[in-house]
């Protein structure tokens, strides 16, 4: 099968397309390079021992699409490529809607044209909004998300079930998915955001190699064990597995099929401070700060419906996320920027 990965460079994207092709598919990389780096895919050709091939294109370029779709027949979609920073998408709502709703719209459309009905699309648990209930399950209506990046995911999401409903031939899965962390266990990818992180492993990791001075835990008040919010976090890998184990249902699962992709375990933000100065062996310092607007105290996933639906679980436990993650950071203290050899 020949699959489209959109934000193929990114990271989720990127060890996706990795997972890909150890199962034996034939992956097409789509990626603007606005929030990730070549060098992931230079690094994935060395560990699959194949090219990949690659386009440097925006998914809000028709023409780049229609010209994609004639030179290779695609199977499958895997769509990543979107903006996610949420306090970015409160500041920069129009951007937001242009790239992660209207580029979904184009890609769709260009699909549509090329005749490609089956998408994989990379959603997120702020679709449920604050349902009242720490445990999230797919039965659960959508909510109000509490930030512009939940938004335009869940309309997206509307929007591909209007496609069903209109009584095409697609065959869609929304993956929903919680907090992902860790890296490949070769250490060559992981994850690389640019600028201040915006999510607390990636800058707990900037805090281990020096490049960030302390930690701000955003609120220790919370009705938690610790009083800090508690978040399902699954490793990369596990959720690569999840993207290509709902790619190949697809093929005898028409219409729209909603799964969550976690562990069903909450850790707090001391637990991950704890089990990563355990990792790399030095302390993570830290401050408290006020709560973060929006922010909901606890929240994690039932997985229940992929395991018995897609035969999928997450394997990887808190160790091996925090594990890879520093093996990934230490080895790459400026992430792809400056390529290095293994310091820790």
């Amino acid at each position: 099968m020949t699959v489209l990965v959109t934000g193929g460079a990114g990271y989720i994207g990127s060890h996706t397309v990795l997972t890909l092709l150890g199962a034996g598919h034939d992956v097409v990389v789509l990626d603007n390079l606005c929030n990730s780096s070549r060098e992931s895919l230079r690094r994935i050709e060395a560990l699959a021992g194949q090219a990949v091939p690659f386009i440097e294109g925006d998914i809000r370029d028709r023409a780049c699409l229609d010209r994609l779709f004639a030179l290779h027949d695609i199977d499958a979609v895997i769509h990543f490529a979107g903006l996610k920073a949420v306090g970015e998408s409160m500041q920069k709502p129009l951007a937001y809607f242009d790239n992660n709703v209207s580029g979904s719209l184009c890609l769709f459309q260009a699909m549509a044209a090329a005749g490609v009905y089956r998408i994989v699309f990379s959603s997120s648990a702020t679709v449920y909004g604050e349902p009242g209930t720490p445990v999230f399950r797919e039965d659960m209506p959508t909510g109000t998300p509490t930030n512009t990046y939940g938004q335009t995911k869940l309309m997206v999401e509307q929007m591909l079930q209007a496609l069903v409903g209109a009584g095409g031939a697609w065959s869609v899965a929304l993956l929903r998915y919680f907090n992902p962390v860790g890296a490949h266990e070769s250490g060559q990818i992981g994850e690389d955001p640019q600028g201040i992180p915006n999510n607390l492993v990636p800058f707990i990791s900037q805090v281990a190699v020096g490049r960030l001075e302390s930690l701000s835990v955003f609120g220790d008040d919370y009705p938690t064990r610790d009083g800090t919010g508690i978040r399902d976090y699954i490793h990369v890998m596990d959720l690569a597995e999840g993207h290509l184990k709902a790619m190949e249902a697809l093929a005898n699962r028409p219409g729209v099929n909603v799964w969550n992709l976690g562990t069903g375990t909450g850790y707090s933000v001391l637990e991950m401070v704890a089990a990563y100065e355990k990792a790399c062996g030095r302390p993570i310092p830290y401050k408290i700060a006020p709560r973060r607007a929006g922010d909901i105290a606890e929240f994690w996933a039932d997985p229940t419906k992929a395991a018995e639906e897609l035969g999928w679980k997450a394997e990887r436990g808190l160790e091996a996320m925090m594990t890879d993650t520093w093996r990934w950071q230490s080895r790459n203290p400026q992430g792809y920027r400056n390529p290095q050899e293994e310091v820790a």
